[in-house]
């Protein structure tokens, strides 16, 4: 699970905006009602309503936050997808508010004297608030992964053209052009378009979409770079509010069930470090057969010279001897990068050819108490002397023992 300190200072920081959202909502309605009362304004007053849909929405972000964290023996996976209802009835409020937006425009009812210069200058800065409050809000909700945190912010962010349409309405009548009807019109369906794109966010969670491509493959990468992985059957991760659930049925090589235990918990420890807010992570491990069996050899040259030592050999031989065929399939040199350190280039030099998974190492001299023998045993690597001086001569001589198995 995710680890209850930062957990519980994510909800707190939560909590903290949220309550500093509902402030400046009830803040928002009480001034611009007196503006509207003071100007005589149709619009302004619209947009008090507008801004008191805020504060419902406010009070249902609280309480949504509240109610995720609560668990229950009816709910065991926790009530994380309430925020994600918050966020669609968010949305909801957001269509609602661009329909107000869009009948006031139609209606096509303005007042006709101007306004004071100090309610023009009051609803102009009226415009940032709500810029300023959504943009924290959505900085934090990312860095707290909450869905109802962003999607408040968002329409904090929307409330800005709300506002700003209301302003050049006022401006308007000051200077005779009544264009606020049809810049309302074209706003409406900004904010739509905003709510749209919250709903859709929203419901995706809710029917267990998966998570997104770009986590998806980091996910999958942590589970195949553990070196007792032979491959993934199947890989699943779903959101769930701002927490992320995680289930893979995982092929091993040929282990007993407490190593496999261990390897899940190595898996999971490693996704967790890679993945923020993870809450749980299931690891089904199955016994896994290849099609072939995978041999490392350091080499002096690409020639194919078997080098004497281990971690100073500028490259190493991948072979992938066939199981079923008995012979070599495939070939692969790759470069050594530990060659050019000063230190522990051995135990370097395993961890790498660790990362491509050798089911056999051989070498001209034993590793037996050395650094990669240790490195080599927690993948299940076996380690093999040879004499042989040529590459050839070391594929002919497994491929001699394998057609005798």
């Amino acid at each position: 699970m995710v680890g209850s300190d930062d957990r519980q200072t994510a909800e707190s920081t939560i909590r903290k905006v949220a309550g500093l959202s509902l402030a400046v909502n009830a803040g928002l309605v009480a001034v611009k009602l007196v503006l509207a009362g003071a100007s005589g304004s149709l619009a302004l007053g619209a947009d008090a309503v507008h801004s008191s849909l805020d504060v419902l929405a406010s009070l249902a972000l609280l309480a949504g936050i509240w109610l995720s964290s609560r668990t229950s023996r009816e709910f065991p996976y926790g009530l994380y997808k309430v925020e994600n209802i918050v966020a669609v009835v968010i949305s909801l409020l957001v269509f609602l508010t661009a329909g107000e937006i869009a009948a006031e425009a139609l209606a096509g009812e303005t007042a006709a004297l101007p306004v004071s210069g100090w309610v023009l200058v009051a609803v102009a800065a009226l415009v940032s608030v709500p810029y300023l409050l959504g943009t924290y809000e959505v900085r934090v909700g990312d860095a707290c992964h909450s869905p109802s945190l962003v999607a408040d912010g968002r329409q904090h962010r929307v409330d800005v053209l709300a506002t700003s349409v209301v302003f050049f309405a006022l401006l308007g009548r000051n200077v005779g052009l009544p264009l606020d009807n049809l810049a309302a019109l074209v706003v409406a369906a900004f904010i739509a378009y905003a709510g749209w794109g919250i709903l859709k966010d929203s419901m995706r969670t809710l029917l267990d979409a998966s998570v997104d491509h770009g986590t998806r493959d980091v996910i999958r990468a942590a589970v195949l770079a553990d070196p007792m992985v032979i491959g993934i059957r199947e890989l699943t991760g779903r959101n769930s509010g701002r927490y992320i659930f995680v289930e893979a049925t995982v092929a091993m090589k040929q282990t007993d069930l407490a190593e496999a235990a261990l390897v899940s918990d190595r898996i999971e420890a490693r996704i967790r470090g890679l993945v923020p807010n993870v809450e749980r992570v299931v690891i089904h491990p199955e016994p896994g057969e290849r099609a072939w069996v995978r041999y490392a050899v350091p080499l002096d040259d690409l020639e194919g010279a078997v080098s004497p030592h281990f971690g100073e050999a500028p490259y190493f031989a991948l072979l992938d001897i066939g199981v079923k065929e008995r012979r070599l399939q495939r070939k692969e040199v790759i470069a050594n990068p530990a060659v050019g350190m000063e230190k522990q280039k051995g135990l370097r030099a395993a961890e790498m050819l660790l990362l491509h998974k050798p089911d056999v190492v051989f070498s001209r001299q034993s590793l037996a108490g050395k650094s990669p023998e240790y490195i080599f045993a927690s993948g299940r690597v076996r380690m093999r002397t040879t004499d042989a001086a040529r590459l050839a001569d070391l594929v002919g001589e497994v491929e001699e023992e394998v057609q005798t198995l």
